[in-house]
């Protein structure tokens, strides 16, 4: 059984990566909006995409944080990945919230409605005290979703693991997030417990 839970929101299912899901995360993170957003390199190739849902699935296991495929409930289709995430670099600031959805979804709303339940996991499940989120200078996309949950911009330079660009170093502290409204945000969340234990829902603050 897998350590990374299943979670529902209004139109999303947040669950494991599964060997399926290959060909539609790899459309996901090679369509030119992605690539020049998250910097994903010409030489991207399925075995890439595979490497990288083990490498969440991975990080599940070992430190019990990872991101989820992001399943569309209303059609079944796999339309990217968001979550939490805790790489071993020296200067990694904390528990990230990330995103990343083919572009046909964007101005949906889907990656604030992820990153919502995500946060909650963060703060409700793993009793972080703040979460992050890790942004290239240059995405004002993402920014904005990061101000659509609450994150404030704390620091911007460049790191160890990615030297090329500046990356913003967003924070959000466990006290503000009940704070944090979203006016166009949608209502509820629940929490489908598949693995060991279970969880207990809290709802989170709107989102959208």
């Amino acid at each position: 059984m897998s350590a990374c839970p299943t979670l529902v929101t209004d139109r999303l299912i947040l669950r494991p990566f599964t060997e399926s899901d290959l060909d539609a995360y790899f459309e996901v993170m090679t369509t030119p909006e992605v690539r020049s957003s998250l910097q994903v390199p010409e030489m991207f190739a399925p075995v890439n995409a595979w490497m990288g849902m083990a490498a969440w699935l991975g990080q599940w296991e070992l430190r019990g944080s990872g991101q989820w495929a992001l399943e569309e409930r209303s059609s079944g289709r796999m339309v990217g990945r968001a979550g939490l995430n805790r790489p071993p670099w020296p200067d990694w600031p904390g528990l990230e919230v990330g995103w990343a959805l083919h572009p046909e979804c964007w101005g949906l709303g889907y990656a604030t409605e992820a990153g919502a339940r995500a946060i909650d996991f963060a703060f409700e499940a793993l009793g972080a005290d703040e979460v992050v989120s890790v942004i290239l200078a240059e995405n004002e996309r993402s920014q904005k979703v990061a101000r659509r949950l609450g994150f404030e911009l704390a620091d911007e330079r460049t790191r160890s693991f990615f030297l090329d660009l500046p990356h913003g170093i967003w924070k959000l502290p466990r006290i503000r997030w009940g704070q944090s409204v979203d006016p166009l945000g949608t209502a509820g969340t629940e929490l489908v417990p598949v693995s060991a234990g279970g969880a207990l829902r809290r709802p989170g603050p709107p989102h959208r």
